[in-house]
């Protein structure tokens, strides 16, 4: 496992995905569910991964683990870990294969969405959490007991040895999705990547469930990479930001910058759709026209362009914008800024 404050003094990304391209094979064609995605995730730091439902964020996050949908390829790019032993493309191994089990969850753990997508409703959540701490550390199973119920008391969950004995069914959401933390964690994984982990949650605890996120990550050292639709989210957390469309990065740096200068329609639009506490009262919700097409049926050109209120006649809706710097570690790939662009 990479040794985590030496990878924080030399600032060195922990994984970094390189124009990864995945591809599933459909009746009608082929849909291009990631297109080119490109970005950097730094240890001990947290990056939101932004956009609506549709736009390839999770099969982004899925296929960084080899862990996507039969039918699927990934067709280009790389997805480099950086490890004690060096740096490894994970694209480079074979989904099935040790050293990809290894990975999974001794290097990079994967929270979901619905806990109860990730536990047997058969098997205890103790049960479930015990051959967890087994398959990663060999431990005897009275030893890897212990340890669960270390874990689950790590993650704030209360009474651990009764939740132990409970089935995941039995639990609230919010204990539930405290245990799959604790499941993730077992292994000590440098990343962790959290699939909308606080949707299915009421307000209160998505709050408590974002600290504990924060509380365990400031805790470890370990990268945190969200994949969220709510920007309200990403604001209470994340130190980065990807904003993806329809399998693309549109826009991505620093969350100051991303929140107080953003630069692509997208985000502007995704930003003024936030509820806001200093709104005046009655005032309509300002809404983001249309919906992601699905990606058969991607636009020519800028692909949010038939949304886009600043759309650029005869070249928008045919040229495919390249990224453009706008400020350090902050680029956005817009029609718009190319004239900005340094280089």
């Amino acid at each position: 496992m990479l040794d985590r404050a030496a990878a924080v003094l030399d600032a060195q990304p922990v994984l970094e995905v390189r124009d990864l391209r995945v591809h599933f094979d459909d009746y009608d064609g082929i849909v291009r569910a990631v297109d080119g995605v490109s970005f950097q995730v730094m240890p001990g730091r947290t990056v939101g991964i932004v956009g609506e439902s549709g736009c390839g964020k999770s099969v982004m996050a899925r296929s960084i683990l080899r862990i996507v949908d039969r039918g699927s390829r990934v067709v280009g790019g790389s997805v480099l870990l950086r490890r004690r032993s060096g740096v490894e493309d994970l694209m480079q191994l074979e989904p099935d294969s040790r050293p990809m089990r290894e990975i999974r969850g001794r290097e990079i753990a994967l929270v979901f969405q619905e806990p109860m997508t990730s536990f047997s409703p058969v098997h205890t959540v103790g049960s479930q959490i015990i051959e967890a701490v087994r398959l990663h550390s060999g431990s005897s199973r009275a030893e890897a007991r212990r340890e669960a119920i270390r874990q689950l008391e790590h993650v704030g969950t209360p009474h651990p040895g009764y939740i132990m004995e409970q089935y995941a069914w039995q639990l609230s959401g919010g204990l539930r999705q405290r245990a799959m933390l604790a499941m993730a964690l077992v292994g000590g994984p440098s990343v962790l990547i959290a699939d909308e982990p606080t949707t299915a949650l009421d307000v209160t605890t998505q709050a408590q469930v974002l600290e504990l996120l924060h509380s365990l990550q400031h805790q470890s050292g370990m990268a945190l990479m969200l994949i969220t639709h709510d920007f309200g989210v990403v604001a209470q957390i994340a130190d980065d930001v990807v904003v993806m469309y329809l399998g693309r990065v549109v826009e991505q740096g620093p969350a100051d910058a991303i929140f107080h200068d953003p630069r692509h329609p997208y985000t502007r639009a995704l930003l003024s759709s936030m509820p806001s506490v200093i709104a005046k009262p009655r005032a309509r919700l300002a809404t983001l026209p249309g919906a992601v097409p699905h990606p058969l049926n991607r636009p020519p050109g800028c692909a949010f362009h038939p949304r886009c209120a600043s759309a650029i006649p005869g070249r928008c809706d045919r040229d495919t914008p390249r990224q453009s710097v706008v400020q350090p570690s902050h680029s956005v790939n817009c029609h718009l800024y190319h004239e900005a662009d340094p280089t």
